[in-house]
This record gives structure tokens, sequence and C-alpha cells, in this order.
């Protein structure tokens, strides 16, 4: 008995193909030649409005990497400086009651924050030479110890409200509540 013979391996050519090309649009060319900028974000401003907005208090918590118990701390910053798209930050960081001066940047491009210890006497275990790394801002807080041996932690902290009532101008009425 014959076996069947296969006349074909692969598919026969149609006619119905036509290879896909794309049209080409005016936008596309004027993206692709470079006549018009992409980035729009402007960091110097951003700076700026940082400097001037940023919240002066800072308080949450540090715990260590290896268990230890949870400290309180304070973070006061004395000044915010806009420097290109650069904030220079000096204060004072608390850490289980003891405080020591601090100084760094916040870049405002891409929220790294930076921050050195200068004192000598350090709280929570913090040692001279180390630093806060700060990688979206000043909520979530990493402290990177200067030596291997020791393990580091993190600080959450949460910007304070300050709120100082101002005195209602001459001539406006009081606004008082119904209940």
């Amino acid at each position: 008995m014959p076996l069947p013979l296969l006349l074909a391996v692969s598919p026969l050519p149609s006619d119905a193909f036509v290879p896909y090309t794309p049209a080409p649009t005016t936008e596309s060319v004027d993206v692709l030649s470079g006549s018009g900028s992409v980035d729009t974000f402007d960091p110097v401003g951003r700076a700026a409005l940082i400097a001037r907005e940023l919240p002066r208090v800072w308080s949450g918590t540090y715990r260590p990497y290896d268990g230890g118990a949870s400290l309180p701390v304070e973070l006061r910053i004395a000044s915010a400086m806009p420097m290109g798209q650069m904030v220079d930050i000096r204060g004072s960081l608390s850490v289980g009651g003891i405080e020591s001066p601090v100084q760094g940047n916040l870049n405002a491009k891409s929220d790294q924050l930076d921050l050195l210890l200068l004192g000598d006497k350090l709280g929570g275990g913090f040692e001279p030479g180390g630093q806060l790394l700060g990688l979206q801002g000043f909520p979530l807080v990493t402290w990177q110890p200067p030596r291997l041996t020791s393990i580091g932690g993190r600080l959450l902290l949460a910007p304070q409200a300050s709120f100082s009532p101002s005195p209602p101008a001459a001539g406006s009425p009081t606004i008082r509540g119904l209940w």
C-alpha cells in the first residue's frame, strides 16, 4: 500500500498577505527629531517650594534591625535653604532623649535624603560617621552605621502639625460653631 505523499510542508504564498508599514505622521517625526523637550519637571523650582513648605518638626520611632526596642525620635529642622535642585537641611535629631545636630541634603528631583549626625554623643546606638538615608524623603529613613558589625535600623517619621492661630483681622466677623 503506497503512503500518501505530502507535497507542501510550508504554506503556499497568498495574494491577500500585505506586510504592515506604519504611515509616517508629523507627531512621530517631531518626537524622533528631538525638536521638543520631554522633561518638563523643574527641580530648582521644586527645591524652592520644598524649602518654604517643609514641615519643621517630625516625630516617630527608631527601631534597630536586630529587633531591639523602639525609641522615640524627633527631628527639628532649623533651616531649609534651596541650592539649585538640592535643599540644604540643618537642625537637630533627638533619639531616646539624646539630642544631636544634623546636617544634610534633600534632592528635589529624586526625593533622596542624606543626613549626617554631627554630635559626639548620639542616642539609640548611633555612632559617629554613620548616615541617615531616605529614598522617599522623610517618612521612611534608614540608619546606615559606619561599621559592618553594626546592623542599623529604620526611622518612621511623620510631620507634626504646628498650629498657630492668627488673630482675626479687624472688621471681620468672628465665626462660631453651631453647637
